[in-house]
Formats: structure tokens, sequence, C-alpha cells
């Protein structure tokens, strides 16, 4: 059963969901995982892309999006549409959604600002989850 993590950013965090997803992706990447980083819409894709880019000085994390992918061995991808989704270890959902395979994933992350709307948003999640039987661990992030 896929294991599904909160990560929920406090009033007083420095950074956002995407940074946020960044940092849990450069995690999961040096812990030689594949990851599929879902987002819902085109300028979101560039947002994030444009983020694993810069976000550390220290890192590179090796990413693709469906419409550049080419090799299946990319580590990290990066997509506004779970359709035909070659296997991935991770899933980080980006969007106010519940995405429609994510039990194919072993894990399941889900970033949460402290904006109300996001947080709204997050609960209904939470509760399906919840409903559904799965088991969720909750980390606070005052980063």
């Amino acid at each position: 059963m896929t294991r599904i993590d909160f990560y929920i950013l406090s009033e007083n965090a420095r950074s956002n969901r995407f940074q946020l997803a960044c940092k849990l992706t450069d995690k999961a990447y040096k812990a030689g995982n594949r990851v599929c980083i879902y987002v819902a819409s085109e300028k979101e894709l560039g947002q994030i892309d444009e983020l694993l880019w810069t976000f550390s000085e220290q890192s590179f994390i090796p990413h693709d999006h469906p419409h550049q992918h080419k090799d299946s061995e990319t580590p990290v991808l990066l997509t506004t549409s779970l359709d035909n989704i070659e296997e991935h270890d991770i899933l980080i959902n980006l969007t106010d959604e519940i995405p429609q395979c994510f039990s194919q994933f072993e894990r399941l992350l889900e970033p949460v600002d402290p904006n109300e709307k996001n947080r709204m948003a997050s609960r209904e999640r939470y509760r399906y989850y919840r409903d559904c039987g799965y088991s969720i661990n909750n980390h606070e992030i005052s980063v």
C-alpha cells in the first residue's frame, strides 16, 4: 500500500511548497529513488523546472518532462498529466487534486503551503486518503 506523507509548512516558513518539493526531490534522488512531480499547469511546470536548476548551488537533479522525455532512465519527471507515466517510486503532488493513479507509487508526498486555499484542498485530500484506509504521516516544516 502506498505510504502517504504530508509536509506542512508553518505560517512563518521562508519557503513555499515548490521549494519544499525541490528539497524532497533532492533527498529522494540522492537515495536512489525515481520521482514524478505532478503540477497543475504548464506555468507551474516551468516554475518547478526552473527551481530544480536553481534551488541549491551544491545539487544537480537530472530531470525532464514528457514532451522532452526521451530517456526512460531520467530519475525525475515533471508532468501535468499522469497518463502513461512509466514506473517511478515517489509521486510529489503539487496540485490541489487527488492524483488518479497515486496508488501505483510506493510513496505519495503532499507538500502543503501555509495559504488557506492550499490548506483547505490538502485537508480534503487527507480525509480522502484516510477514509480509503491509507496510513498518513504528517511532518511539520518550519524552514
